[in-house]
């Protein structure tokens, strides 16, 4: 599988740029609503360190790249249609957004931190970007506590002796890829009994907000870094203990897309990530000038944050590793380290052969872990960055 990550914010914060900074694909980019109306989906990278150098080798990637020992594995990005206040309840392009939103894995919510886009996407100076954070949240918030609402009712209405809550409310929310055992561990972990129809509104509200963080983490871009504005909104926001369940990344999509563009015209040399770039061709003075501006902005901030958005969605919110197909022996049949899973961070071995075909799980004998040489059990959970040889009589 490929992990998706969807791209959200409100209108015209930049989401778009992004995404094609992050992709270098072409969707539509403008400073006035909507410009996005229906999601596009496209590649983008997360880097690991390639395991092929340890074994003498040098890979050849299926997919992706490899450069100088840093490994680009593929993730779907998906931007989503622009949202306003009152999706939950089918304004603006509400309904649509949230069921494309939920196709996705975890969010990065785009935010404008200069503050120079109002609640409704329109230029204007001063807007508090907490309001950003707070309203998307907000809508997600109420449109997870109308499902749970119609799942407490289903047990309500249920005419059973003994009907366990979580079962219920697990077919309910089941589109969000939570489980019965899942929900009733939420359910504790708040503090509350497994018996709805004890849970007042407030408690509703807190356990639909719970599942919500657990189902679609959310990384916070903090767009438009390279602006005063921004700079000056940022130490306060990301000090407030209100955001503490949030992983904020400064960004400047802008300046990465200068750098993509740059680098696909052969004037400048840039690896994405990289908080520098060598400029290699010759270009106008102006151009040069806004160069070094790129170039201040990402050697304070350690790259232009694009890719490092990316990644704190797929390492330190979905919290996944990176697991290579190795062979103990050294010998490889189509070419060396060829592939790079992105795996959930308790994977065992087994779990790993399913994840390579569903023939080869259902065979599996045991691994080999190529550095060490040693066998490993299905029950083996594997580190980050294995590198392992499945045995099954299905090979």
């Amino acid at each position: 599988m490929s992990y998706r990550i969807g791209l959200v914010g409100k209108p015209s914060v930049g989401k778009s740029t992004f995404f094609n900074a992050a992709t270098m694909n072409d969707v539509p980019e403008g400073a006035y609503p909507f410009t996005t109306i229906d999601p596009s989906l496209g590649e983008a990278y997360v880097r690991t360190e390639c395991a092929a150098p340890e074994f003498g080798r040098t890979c050849q990637p299926s997919v992706g790249k490899c450069e100088d020992g840093t490994r680009f594995v593929p993730i779907k990005l998906v931007d989503i249609a622009g949202l306003v206040p009152g999706a939950h309840e089918g304004r603006g392009l509400g309904n649509q957004f949230l069921t494309d939103l939920n196709e996705t894995d975890a969010l990065i919510h785009v935010v404008d931190f200069s503050g120079q886009t109002d609640a409704e996407g329109e230029a204007t100076e001063g807007h508090d970007p907490r309001e950003d954070i707070e309203f998307l949240e907000d809508e997600l918030d109420a449109w997870y506590l109308d499902i749970l609402q119609k799942g407490i009712q289903r047990y309500e209405d249920k005419q059973l002796s003994d009907p366990d809550p979580e079962e219920i409310l697990g077919e309910q929310l089941s589109a969000f890829g939570i489980s019965p055992a899942a929900i009733k561990q939420t359910i504790l972990s708040i503090g509350l009994t497994v018996e709805p129809s004890e849970w007042d509104d407030e408690a509703q509200e807190t356990l639909a907000r719970e599942i919500r963080k657990r189902t679609k983490p959310m990384v916070i871009a903090a767009n438009k870094m390279d602006l005063p504005e921004a700079q000056d909104n940022w130490n306060e926001i990301t000090e407030d203990p209100a955001y503490d369940h949030l992983t904020f990344v400064p960004v400047s999509a802008h300046a990465e897309k200068a750098l993509k563009n740059g680098a696909e015209q052969d004037v400048l040399e840039y690896v994405p990530g990289d908080s520098d770039f060598e400029i290699t061709g010759d270009l106008p003075r102006e151009k040069k000038t806004g160069l070094e501006q790129i170039r201040e902005f990402a050697g304070e901030f350690d790259g232009t944050g694009v890719q490092q958005a990316l990644e704190a969605a797929v390492f330190d919110v979905l919290e996944l590793k990176a697991v290579f197909p190795g062979t103990a022996s050294g010998e490889w049949t189509n070419g060396p380290f060829r592939d790079c899973f992105l795996l959930p961070s308790d994977a065992t071995a087994e779990e790993f052969a399913y994840h390579l075909h569903t023939d080869i799980g259902e065979g599996f004998l045991h691994g080999i872990d190529c550095r060490s040489e040693r066998q490993v059990g299905a029950e083996t959970v594997l580190d980050d960055r294995a590198v392992i040889e499945v045995i099954s009589t299905n090979q």
